[in-house]
C-alpha cells in the first residue's frame, strides 16, 4: 500500500511536466510558422514533451535509488550500533565475573567492533586479563587497553 502511494507521488511531477509541455506545444500551434505546418509543430512539441518526461522519470528513478541506498546505510548503521552495544554488554559481564576486576570502575566503549577499556587495574596481570577477557567476546575485532595500573 505504501509502495503504491510512493509510486503515485513520484509520478505526479512527471504528469505535471508532461501536461505543461503539452499545453505549451498546443499554444505554439497558434503562432504562424514560416517553414512548418501546425502538424509538424505539434509533432515536434510532442517529441520534446516525451523526451522531457523521460528525463524527469529517470531523475525520479535515480532519486528513489538514492533514497533506497540511504535507507540501507541507515539500517546498517543501526545494526552496527546494536552489535557494538551487545559487545560492550558482554565485555562488561566478563569483567564483572572476574573477582579482581569486578570491583573496579572500567569504562568499556565499542565502535565498529573495536573495544576501548579505560580506568584502573590493581596490577599488570589484572590489566592483561581485562584484555584477554574482552578479546574473547564474539564480534570483538581489537582491544585498546588504556587501563592504568594502580589505585584509581
Amino acid at each position: 500500500m505504501q509502495e503504491t502511494n510512493t509510486r503515485r507521488l513520484r509520478l505526479r511531477p512527471i504528469a505535471a511536466v508532461t501536461a505543461a509541455l503539452a499545453v505549451a506545444a498546443l499554444a505554439a500551434c497558434d503562432r504562424p510558422a514560416e517553414d512548418r505546418t501546425a502538424g509538424e509543430r505539434v509533432d515536434q512539441a510532442v517529441t520534446k514533451t516525451e523526451r522531457k518526461a523521460n528525463e524527469v522519470q529517470q531523475e525520479a528513478r535515480s532519486a528513489a535509488g538514492n533514497i533506497g541506498q540511504g535507507a540501507e546505510r541507515a539500517t546498517n548503521d543501526v545494526s552496527d550500533k546494536v552489535k557494538d552495544a551487545a559487545i560492550t554488554t558482554a565485555v562488561n559481564a566478563k569483567l564483572a565475573q572476574d573477582k579482581t576486576l569486578s570491583a573496579l570502575r572500567i569504562d568499556v566503549d565499542t565502535v565498529g567492533g573495536r573495544v576501548s577499556l579505560r580506568g584502573t587495574a590493581p596490577d599488570a596481570a589484572a590489566r592483561e586479563r581485562a584484555t584477554t577477557l574482552a578479546s574473547a567476546v564474539d564480534g570483538v575485532k581489537s582491544v585498546d587497553n588504556q587501563l592504568v595500573v594502580g589505585k584509581g
